[in-house]
Formats: C-alpha cells, sequence, structure tokens
C-alpha cells in the first residue's frame, strides 16, 4: 500500500486467457445442452466460434463499445450482452451453429459465469487483462502532463462500525485492510457520529462539511406546512444539497462521486442521488472501463444473479435455523440486496479504476452499500455480512492493485459513515407497532400519519434501472398532502423515533405537552423499550427524560438515575446540538440500549439497525495515510470529518 515509483504495465496471463476461453467454451456448450437456444451439432465448432469470436473482440470491441457508448449506459450496461449476443449470432452460423431466442441474452452471461466459477476453483484472482484494456482506452484519454502530486481515492463501506471492521480483520476476511492497517502506511482511527446516525446526516457532513437541520433520516417542517424533508427522494434530496451546500464541498476540485446520497459539489457524477434527475449527467465516459471488456458486464450479472440465489438460500435457512432476531425479508429484496451488494458494487470498482487509469481526477468518493443492506435484514455479524465484507475486501484489493499501473500515484481512504447495532425491533418485544402504541396514549379522534417502513433509508431502490420516476413523485405528493392533514405525526429512523403535533405550528414545549396530552410523556418514558425522549421545557431549557431520572441539558444537574447512561461521553453535546435545530420534533424518543447484550430495538422492521444513540451505530472507523497531518483528538461528528479531508487534500498540493 505505499507509493509506488515505479509504474507497472499489466502484463497478458496465459493461465487467465485459457481459463477464460474454456469457460467461453463451456458455456455455449452448457445453453446448447440444456436447449436453451443454441443449437450444435459438433462440440469442435463451438471452440472454433470462441476462437473466432476472441479474435474479432480484441479487434472490434474497443470501437463497437465506443460507439454504442449512449445505448450501452442508458440501458444500464445490459446492452452488453444484446451487442456480444448479436456478435455470436452473426458468426455461429459459419461454423454450423444456431442461436436464436433468450440465448442472444443467456449465451454471453453463461459464458462469464462459467469463466468466474472456474476462476474461483482454481483461485485465479488475476485482473491483469482487464487493466490492461482500460489502460489501453485510459492512455488515449490521458492529459500530456502528469500531475507531480497524489490523487485521492475515498472508500466508504456503509454501515461498518469500528469494531466490527476489527472483527472482520482478525477473523480473516478482510485481508487486503489487514494489510493496510499492519503497514506503517495507515493509521486507523474510531470516530464518533452525530445523534442521527445515519447516512443522509454523514454524507452531508462529510461531502459538504454542513449537516446543520437534518435532525433524523426524515422529518417535519411545520412552519412549512408540514413538508416531510428526507435523505431520500428524487426530490428532497435535490432540494437538500441545495441546502447544505456552499459550494466548497469535498469533491469540488476536480473530484468525481460514485454512488453517493450527495455530490459533494462536483459534476462529475455516477449513480449520486442528488443529481439522478439530471439526465446529461447519466452519460460519463468513466462508463468505459465498464464495457472495456466483452466479459466484464455479463461477468457482473452472474455474480448478481449468483447473490439473488445466496439470499434464497439464506432465507430459508435462516428460517430452519430459527435464528433470532429475524424480521421478514421477502421477494422484492431479493434483487434489492443483490444491486447493492453486486450491481453498484462493481459498477463503483471499475468506474473508479477507470478514473485512476486516466490519473486526472485528484479526489474520489465511492459508497458501496452492500454490507448495510445485508445487516440490517440479516444481522451486524451474520454470515451473510461476513461474506459481503470478504467481497468488499476484494474490490479494495483490485482498487490498490490499480494503483501500479496508474500513471500517478494514488493514496486510499477506507472509510465508514456510520455502524449499525443489532437487536430485535420494538413490534416484536412489545407486541405493538411503535405508532399504534403512540396512538393508545392520544384522544381516539386525533389523526395520524407515520412513517416506519424499513426499506426507505437506503437510495439503492431509486437507483434501479428504468425505475418509474414520475410515479414516484406523483406518490411524494399524494403523500404531503395526507401530511398536512394529519393532527399527529410519528416517523422513525433506526432506533430514533420523532412524534410532531401539528395543530400547533412552534415546537410544543414539556409543560404544553403535559397540558394537552397529560398521558403521552409518562406512557412513553414508562415503556420498558424507552430509553429516554429529548424535550424543551420553557422553564428549564433541554430535558433528557427517562424511567427514573431528568438530565437538565443546560444546567448539567440529574434528577434521580442519569437516563443518559451507557450512551457516550458526548450525548449531552449531541442532544444539544439537535434540540438547537429548527425542526426538532416535539418529542425525540431513543430506545433502550442494553450495554451487556449490545442491543437496541429498532422502531423499523430491521435487525442491525442506525439513526439514534446507542452501541456500535454512532462508531464508525476512518483508515487514512499515516503521512497526514490529523491531530490525536476525539473526531466527533461528521463535519470534522470532511475538515480533516479537505485540509490534507490541499497539503497534497503544495
Amino acid at each position: 500500500m505505499e507509493i509506488i515509483k515505479e509504474k507497472q504495465t499489466p502484463k497478458r496471463s496465459l493461465k487467465r486467457s485459457l481459463i477464460v476461453f474454456i469457460g467461453n467454451v463451456l458455456g455455449i456448450y452448457l445453453i446448447s445442452f440444456l436447449g436453451l437456444g443454441v443449437t450444435a451439432t459438433d462440440f469442435d465448432n463451438i471452440v472454433l466460434l470462441v476462437l473466432v469470436i476472441s479474435l474479432i473482440n480484441s479487434l472490434l470491441w474497443p470501437i463497437l463499445t465506443r460507439i454504442a457508448m449512449p445505448f450501452l449506459v442508458l440501458t444500464f450496461g445490459f446492452g452488453t450482452l444484446i451487442l456480444n449476443g448479436l456478435l455470436l449470432q452473426l458468426f455461429a452460423p459459419d461454423f454450423g451453429i444456431e442461436i436464436k431466442g433468450a440465448a442472444i441474452i443467456l449465451a454471453p452471461l453463461a459464458m462469464a459465469a462459467v469463466t468466474t466459477v472456474l476462476s474461483s476453483i482454481i483461485t485465479i484472482d488475476d485482473d491483469s487483462s482487464y487493466y490492461r484494456s482500460v489502460l489501453r482506452d485510459a492512455e488515449k484519454k490521458r492529459k500530456n502532463e502528469i500531475k507531480d502530486y497524489p490523487g485521492v481515492i475515498i472508500v466508504e463501506i456503509d454501515g461498518l462500525a469500528h469494531e466490527v471492521l476489527c472483527e472482520a480483520v482478525e477473523k480473516g476476511y478482510m485481508p487486503t485492510l489487514k494489510k493496510m492497517i499492519d503497514s506503517d502506511y495507515y493509521e486507523l482511527r474510531m470516530w464518533e457520529t452525530d445523534l442521527s446516525s445515519q447516512t443522509g446526516a454523514s454524507q452531508a457532513g462529510i461531502l459538504h462539511g454542513n449537516n446543520d437541520g437534518i435532525v433524523a433520516f426524515r422529518w417535519i417542517e411545520k412552519s412549512n406546512d408540514n413538508q416531510m424533508m428526507q435523505c431520500s427522494g428524487i426530490t428532497k434530496v435535490p432540494e437538500l444539497e441545495q441546502r447544505i451546500s456552499d459550494g466548497n464541498g469535498l469533491l469540488v476540485d476536480n473530484g468525481a462521486s460514485r454512488s453517493n446520497l450527495f455530490s459533494g459539489d462536483t459534476d462529475n457524477v455516477i449513480f449520486t442521488f442528488s443529481k439522478i434527475m439530471d439526465f446529461g449527467k447519466l452519460y460519463n465516459k468513466a462508463w468505459y472501463s465498464v464495457f472495456s471488456n466483452p466479459s466484464n458486464f455479463a461477468r457482473i450479472v452472474a455474480l448478481f444473479l449468483a447473490d439473488m440465489v445466496r439470499e434464497i438460500w439464506s432465507q430459508i435457512t435462516h428460517s430452519v435455523k430459527n435464528v433470532r432476531p429475524r424480521i421478514k425479508r421477502g421477494i422484492v429484496y431479493i434483487p434489492t440486496r443483490a444491486a447493492t451488494n453486486v450491481f453498484m458494487r462493481e459498477i463503483n470498482t471499475s468506474t473508479l479504476i477507470g478514473d485512476m487509469m486516466i490519473g486526472d481526477i485528484d479526489v474520489a468518493y465511492s459508497t458501496y452499500l452492500g454490507y448495510d443492506e445485508i445487516a440490517h435484514h440479516s444481522g451486524v455479524r451474520d454470515s451473510d455480512a461476513w461474506i459481503a465484507l470478504k467481497a468488499m475486501d476484494k474490490q479494495i484489493k483490485h482498487l490498490t492493485d490499480a494503483n501500479k499501473y496508474c500513471p500517478r500515484d494514488y493514496q486510499f481512504v477506507i472509510q465508514s459513515d456510520h455502524g449499525q447495532t443489532n437487536g430485535a425491533t420494538f413490534t416484536q418485544r412489545y407486541g405493538e407497532t411503535f405508532e399504534d402504541f403512540v396512538k393508545s396514549l392520544l384522544p381516539e379522534d386525533m389523526t395520524m400519519f407515520a412513517k416506519m417502513t424499513s426499506n426507505d433509508d437506503h437510495f439503492a431502490g431509486d437507483y434501479t434501472p428504468f425505475s418509474r420516476k414520475n410515479k414516484k413523485i406523483k406518490k411524494e405528493k399524494e403523500e404531503q398532502q395526507e401530511l398536512s392533514d394529519s393532527e399527529v405525526i410519528v416517523l422513525a429512523s433506526g432506533n430514533l423515533a420523532m412524534i410532531y403535533l401539528t395543530q400547533w405550528s412552534q415546537r410544543l414545549t414539556y409543560e404544553e405537552l403535559n397540558k394537552y396530552f397529560p398521558e403521552l410523556i409518562p406512557g412513553i418514558i414508562n415503556n420498558e423499550y424507552i430509553g429516554f425522549i429529548l424535550v424543551k421545557s420553557q422553564e428549564h431549557g433541554d430535558l433528557a427524560i427517562g424511567k427514573n431520572g431528568t438530565y437538565y441539558l443546560d444546567s448539567g444537574k440529574i434528577e434521580g438515575e442519569n437516563p443518559l447512561e451507557g450512551f457516550g461521553d458526548n450525548i449531552v453535546r449531541h442532544l444539544k446540538r439537535t434540540s438547537s435545530f429548527e425542526h426538532t420534533p416535539d418529542i425525540l424518543v431513543n430506545s433502550f440500549y442494553d450495554e451487556e447484550a449490545d442491543e437496541v430495538c429498532a422502531f423499523e422492521e430491521l435487525v442491525g439497525s442506525h439513526g439514534g444513540a446507542g452501541g456500535d451505530q454512532t462508531k464508525p472507523f476512518i483508515l487514512y495515510p499515516s503521512s497526514w497531518k490529523v491531530s490525536d483528538d476525539e473526531i466527533i461528528g461528521a463535519e470534522n470529518i470532511y475538515k480533516l479531508i479537505k485540509e490534507n487534500l490541499a497539503e497534497l498540493k503544495k
């Protein structure tokens, strides 16, 4: 992982080429044997066809992909399967082979799938042929002058806590990261999130240096006709970025954003949610590295399908073994997991390698969503999660290996935006949803709106190719009308919940809440699964109230037992900051935290959760070059990660 002074040229691997050739032959034969649209009378003819197609691809594929690039991008890569299939169909008759129907797609997929399986069996992890094809194109795009200072590639492993990272390294799942951590070239640190321990607040702080006002994953703005703002949604995130950006984001100076929530003020974006509706930015030349090899995208699709099978098997085994806690994952989750854990992961790595090979980008930031998605549904330390981290480690190895072939050196920062804490949900423990529990403490005639769903905390679903954007915009408008008509709104963000009484345009005080709804606060704090609530008193200021005590946050006085015990040394600081936001709820609720079991209970139906305080969800990590200038002080809050990286980016250019 050290600075590589002598750059190399990726060499041809005869062993790798042979495996690819055999895999391609067996792939076509398999489709023929299964009668799925390939008719071949002689196995030797398949061998000859693969030989010819290999030669044609080596000559024509770079030209074809350049011509067809807009089509390939607009089809999110699936056009490469069609292009591959059409080439096979065009030349197959010359060898007495017929390819028709679904085989146009199935044949390239089978070729890639068999090759991937053979490579795994023979333990070949040699990407030299891929690096060579990307490098060939990069050299044509490269500017004459090579920058004499290093660039920086920032990899975010979404949802990975510092402690879980250390466990994964110790168990041998992440050998690449272990090598980096054990070397003299990198420094590993834990940092602490803000109270809102979720991607929206953290990435706003990291990429823009400003997460002020982001109460949670979603919140209500009483002064704005009860508008619900949230860290997802194709209209909400662009609006949110406009609020937090001052034009000096982390990526503003020749940066690139890959699969992030916010852009960091760069226009060089792929799968960046704040600019997802700007179709002009969808076509990015960095996509070429995904399609530079004729079998690369087919391999991604094969891995995608394999991950779907793995998830089906996981659901069966979790049910048979009666793994607890467990939630119902369902059919829709199967492709969602594969999209985050495989599809977007591979796109991220390919485009980053392309950026590095050209060598112009000074800083790139890329989010890998797979672990977070799986930990939510399977558990923070489930075998599914370890497998995802093992695959993530390979992506980091691909990136660091690519550094050998780049015209300039790249330094790496590996970090997370928050962690996760395990535990059965509020509904599973209490036998009733949190919104129904709150409703039981209010007058029966009050109308309620609740948003407690488990999958809206990810922006991956809106990345799905060909998703119906107009339908989603219409749904947002219908939801807003329902919000405007509701008298009480209950929202969830992991184990953090928010209660808004919307008959009043201002935030109700502790005294007003007790006057108008005398059963509400006592009922909430006496629930055994609630840790504490945050309210604002007209007389005493900010209060954190638990079952057996009250913490007067302004004065530091504690009456009875400390309700914040076990929630971290900086919890008072975090609560006071959140309470100062304009749209803090009338009542902010944090679940209990069991230190011994290391568990919280999410108000959403999630096994692993994050969003509030308690356990590892607030303890992510950052691994940065040891040559960087970083204070030994605690790193508290995402905005300080922005400052840390921004200052060192400036130092590299001096």
